[in-house]
């Protein structure tokens, strides 16, 4: 118990569920905020315990991003809501180049939520916020009817500083530039569905969720003029470049023989109809830099372990219509459009 709290009943977090006075702003909550999300995020900042952060501004460009995290299931294999909510928004500031500083994180907690996997997502939420060294310093807790949420949902938001002389940006593309991956796509997608719809594959498919920023410093450390970076999250790969082209202005081709899928991953789309392209993906960046700096950013990449399987997927060229083509392994070519629908909805 908290110093904070004079002696109140003991939370049975084994047993126990949310209800309703979780969120009145009494004693309950006071207390469940205290045992478990100040206990878990502990640092010195959210420990002077005010309504807001307060810490010195970094000098220089500041980015700020924020992100609702809604899965479902809120735990798959190789994460959970929780790890996820921290990867996916450190993952956004990276994007700009910017080296992550804090986060803020919000809940929105169903009534009848056992405490127990409250505790469980909580928990991992801050052992991947330690792991990356970007803390949690400031949330909020709010609770809703039973039948009006779904378990738990959580809002992130995250604030980060960019390095002098970066500028990196979706419209800074341009004809001759390469496309890069850091890996295997589509494994994220998969993996959830594999479990929301509990299919039977013998392999088992896992989340590449992953906090990126270690592996964008030491890109920018080796290649400054990076155009773009993006991380290709909801709407998978090819979603993704058809943003980036429409936002700069450009078309792309792509190698399909060169883009890297696992062959579960392909097999599970194979089985079920999908496209690897346009699966979600959690751990994964694209980068797109001059032509003449792709040797050099693939062995930055390469050399860090997130970036062990990275590859050279495809090239920026002069295209008024803004379209990706993937040239096929067959020697064909076909258009890589955006999705009119959704393949998996409540990826992230």
């Amino acid at each position: 118990m908290s110093n904070r709290l004079p002696p109140g009943p003991a939370i049975d977090w084994d047993h126990g569920r949310i209800d309703l006075s979780h969120g009145s702003g009494g004693r309950a909550m006071a207390q469940l905020i205290d045992e478990l999300f100040v206990a878990a995020f502990d640092n010195p900042i959210l420990g002077q315990m005010n309504d807001q952060a307060q810490f010195d501004a970094a000098p220089g460009r500041m980015v700020m991003t924020t992100d609702s995290y809604v899965i479902s299931p809120m735990v798959f294999p190789g994460g959970d809501i929780g790890s996820l909510a921290v990867h996916g928004t450190i993952n956004d500031v990276a994007m700009a180049g910017a080296v992550p500083m804090y986060l803020s994180s919000a809940f929105i907690l169903e009534e009848g939520l056992p405490l127990a996997d409250l505790r469980r997502v909580v928990a991992s939420m801050a052992a991947a916020s330690r792991e990356a060294g970007v803390p949690i310093v400031t949330g909020d807790t709010k609770v809703v009817e039973k039948g009006k949420g779904d378990g738990i949902f959580i809002n992130t938001t995250g604030i980060g500083r960019v390095p002098p002389g970066i500028a990196i940006g979706g419209d800074r593309a341009r004809p001759g530039d390469a496309i890069l991956v850091n890996g295997t796509i589509g494994d994220h997608g998969m993996a959830v569905l594999s479990q929301r719809e509990s299919l039977g594959f013998e392999t088992t498919l896992k989340s590449d969720s992953a906090a990126l920023h270690g592996l964008v410093a030491r890109m920018i450390a080796a290649v400054p003029g990076i155009a773009c970076l993006r991380d290709p999250t909801r709407g998978g790969l090819a979603t993704t470049l058809n943003e980036l082209a429409t936002q700069s202005g450009v078309g792309m081709v792509l190698d399909e023989a060169a883009i890297p899928i696992r062959a579960e991953v392909r097999a599970a789309c194979e089985l079920l109809g999908l496209d690897a392209l346009y699966s979600a993906n959690e751990g994964k960046l694209i980068a797109i830099c001059p032509g003449e700096c792709a040797a050099d950013l693939l062995a930055a990449m390469r050399s860090h372990p997130l970036g062990a399987q990275s590859a050279i997927v495809g090239r920026v060229v002069a295209d008024a219509d803004r379209l990706v083509v993937m040239e096929t392994a067959f020697g064909g070519r076909r258009i890589v459009d955006w999705l009119a629908g959704i393949q998996l909805p409540r990826i992230c």
